[in-house]
């Protein structure tokens, strides 16, 4: 019984809860960014460059069987050896535009944790000696 308490313990902890939140919503901005890259990004870097489609660029590494398409999924699925590097193109300008999004909102979020005033130090307790002296000196006046 004590392993569950613990394990219960452990799994409710802030930071678990947090990182939790942080995977789900890090796997639905990749999609997001996944779909930028191919709907939005990938169409004009193919106008650009000649209407290539990324995805379709391979060479294939065996012999096809009679009939087989020559595309990559028809490829793939008669169990073709093909060296996709089209898809690889894809995958790692997925990952430069998730980067570079990554560092344009870290970058925001410390510029608005830079412009936050930072509060005042709260002034040092003044120190016992100084206490007991001013204590002494306003005695010596009522006195005086």
């Amino acid at each position: 019984m004590g392993m569950m308490k613990e394990f219960r313990e452990f799994a409710v902890k802030g930071n678990v809860i947090d990182l939790a939140v942080g995977v789900i919503i890090g796997g639905a901005f990749g999609k997001i960014v996944g779909s930028v890259v191919e709907d939005l990004i990938m169409p004009l870097v193919g106008r650009l460059v000649g209407k290539l489609d990324f995805s379709n660029l391979f060479i294939v590494l065996g012999d096809p069987p009679p009939g087989t398409l020559l595309t990559l999924a028809e490829l793939k699925k008669a169990g073709v050896p093909v060296f996709a590097y089209g898809n690889f193109l894809t995958v790692a300008l997925n990952f430069v535009i998730l980067a570079f999004a990554i560092f344009l909102m870290i970058k925001q979020i410390n510029r608005l944790k830079r412009a936050e005033p930072a509060p005042a130090p709260a002034a040092p307790p003044t120190p016992e000696d100084v206490l007991l002296l001013r204590e002494i000196r306003d005695s010596l006046k009522q006195k005086g």
